[in-house]
């Protein structure tokens, strides 16, 4: 059944998907507690409630990419409890409109965009990011993290990105996926050790030629991604018992066992992670 709600003050359709939505939901009641905003600082610079892995500098590199100012309109697909968007916006002065499915993560957003003086230039809307509630040609700037691989509508998502984006718009996005020329045993291990719909069988470059982008440039974030991953399985243990109190031990244990996977993987170069910009 579809519904409407009003995060942005103004009513739109909440439009129903598979997936991430019950997992990430979950992460979002954890923002409040102390030792998961601590190890978010720890890791990423940031205490916004993240569920990617983008790091208070590369989200200053994300703004610098998207060439945005005051007069210009970014939309955060994916956007979550606001990071990196919320930041971008505070530092370009742009304005800026929020995707997602989980409402509860918008909340939040919200909450925080009050908190930063960023209300009048800020909205949100609870929509699926393969349909995007949005006329076409309505951003300068589009921005995605750590979105696509979590995502089973790669191409759809794109498309809409572009449909909603003006001629000339640039649309800067990081993403995990396995590493090129793997033999098939390595590209099973890659695609069990990353998100859920990590696997892209056609290439990033390839999907963004489909959706009518143009790839302007791609970044490996690969090395900066392992240390994030390395330092936050440390953290965890160093703080295994208030996180326990928190995640409790069962969680805890999944938690820290699905980072190791993937911290492998990445350590043998099975597993990637990248910054692209398009245009």
């Amino acid at each position: 059944m579809n519904e409407r709600t009003t995060v942005s003050g103004n009513p739109v359709q909440l439009i129903p998907r598979r997936g991430n939505c019950a997992r990430f939901s979950r992460d979002y009641e954890l923002i409040g507690s102390v030792p998961m905003r601590q190890l978010e600082r720890t890791v990423l610079g940031c205490d916004y409630g993240a569920t990617s892995w983008t790091t208070r500098r590369e989200a200053v590199r994300i703004a610098e990419l998207l060439q945005l100012s005051a007069s210009k309109r970014l939309l955060d697909v994916g956007a979550g409890a606001g990071w990196p968007g919320l930041y971008v916006a505070q530092l370009t002065n742009c304005e800026i409109a929020l995707t997602d499915l989980p409402l509860v993560g918008l909340q939040i957003a919200r909450e925080r965009a009050a908190r930063d003086g960023l209300m009048q230039r800020c909205t949100a809307v609870v929509a699926d990011g393969a349909a995007l509630p949005f006329a076409a040609a309505s951003f300068d700037a589009v921005s995605h993290s750590d979105v696509l691989c979590c995502m089973p509508t790669k191409l759809e998502m794109l498309q809409e990105c572009r449909r909603v984006a003006r001629s000339r718009s640039r649309m800067v996005f990081s993403v995990i996926a396995p590493a090129v020329s793997l033999s098939e045993v390595e590209r099973q291990r890659a695609i069990t050790s990353g998100p859920e719909f990590v696997d892209v069988p056609e290439g990033y470059e390839a999907l963004l030629e489909q959706s009518g982008w143009h790839l302007e440039s791609c970044i490996d974030v690969t090395d900066e991604f392992l240390q994030s991953m390395q330092t936050s399985v440390e953290c965890m243990h160093s703080e295994s018992k208030s996180l326990i109190d928190v995640l409790g031990e069962n969680e805890f244990a999944e938690r820290v066992a699905r980072r190791r996977t993937t911290i492998v993987a990445v350590a043998s170069g099975i597993l990637k992670r990248e910054l692209f910009v398009a245009t």
